[in-house]
């Protein structure tokens, strides 16, 4: 299939099937026995790593690894990490445009246990009222027929732009508790909702409805881990569960998981495939990215997620 067959708009002279727009930064990765302080001061722990890392980052690349004609978009600081993630995006071909921070390239400590669970420290530099440049990102969206936003904040005013433009849009509001005004904002705005079940567990349904009932989302996904999914689109009475997939390889690390999902269900979705099938393609994609330690250091490819999905449905 080619690039714009897989324009789900149709959008005459787009240079972009997707626009990813914030979100990248460097991730310490901390091995431990388990996700807690132990007693005493210090603890030997295995050699510290440092990757290019973060939640716009994660799906920027998995989309390139899919084939996807991906832009990416953000600040960056003129700094070790900065470059760091200049070298990383020349290796890997991805198209990325930025502007310079005073306040420094974002980063995170992320606590990884032996099952591959982890925590992170996000240091949150960017002040509130940061905000990407009208001139700066009006030129990439009038090319693009998707639009991804991380709920990094200083994307937020490009909605009424996206509205006006006809593209479509996406988030992934990680661990929403369902009352932060921040993720609210993108809940709201955007056509396709993610967010992770971690947090509002005893009132998935309420919250997964008030996105629905309060924005215009045609549908939100709450990813729950070994749980597997929860989805409810616009129009339907239920929302609908679906089991995990079985990983093929052993799980060592979850970091980028949930980036990876939303970049396979969108991209199925973008090929036009009914929801069942992207809930398959984005469990099939996230389980894959637990097998490989470190943050965002692997990714499925399309001949790869074709044929791991069919082994998925075989065995369903």
């Amino acid at each position: 299939m080619t690039g714009t067959e897989q324009r789900h708009d149709g959008r005459a002279g787009d240079d972009y099937d997707v626009l990813v727009v914030g979100g990248v930064g460097v991730d310490t990765i901390v091995r431990v026995d388990e996700l807690r302080v132990p007693p005493g001061d210090s603890v030997f722990v295995e050699p510290l790593r440092d990757y290019v890392g973060h939640t716009g980052n994660g799906v920027a690349l998995g989309w390139h690894a899919l084939g996807l004609r991906t832009k990416f978009i953000d600040f960056l600081g003129d700094d070790p990490q900065g470059r760091m993630v200049l070298d990383h995006y020349a290796r890997q071909g991805l198209d990325f445009s930025h502007l310079l921070s005073p306040h420094g390239t974002p980063r995170s400590a992320n606590l990884v246990d032996p099952e591959g669970r982890r925590f992170s420290f996000y240091d949150g530099r960017h002040p509130a009222d940061l905000r990407l440049p009208r001139d700066f990102y009006l030129p990439f969206l009038e090319r693009a027929a998707h639009v991804h936003l991380s709920i990094i904040g200083h994307n937020q005013d490009m909605y009424e732009d996206i509205h006006r433009l006809g593209a479509t849009s996406s988030t992934d509001l990680h661990d929403w508790d369902g009352r932060n005004p921040h993720h609210r904002t993108y809940a709201l705005a955007s056509d396709y909702v993610f967010l992770s079940a971690a947090a509002i567990h005893d009132r998935l349904e309420t919250v997964l409805r008030s996105v629905l009932d309060g924005g215009r989302a045609r549908f939100v996904v709450a990813t729950d881990g070994a749980a597997g999914c929860h989805l409810l689109v616009r129009g339907e009475d239920r929302v609908r569960h679906f089991p995990a997939v079985r990983p093929e390889r052993p799980v060592v690390d979850s970091n980028g998981a949930g980036d990876a999902f939303v970049t396979a269900f969108l991209h199925a979705l973008f090929e036009g495939r009914a929801l069942e099938e992207c809930v398959l393609a984005g469990s099939v994609a996230g389980a894959f990215v637990c097998g490989s330690v470190g943050t965002h250091t692997e990714f499925i490819d399309l001949p790869g997620l074709r044929a791991a999905t069919a082994r998925a449905a075989a065995v369903r």
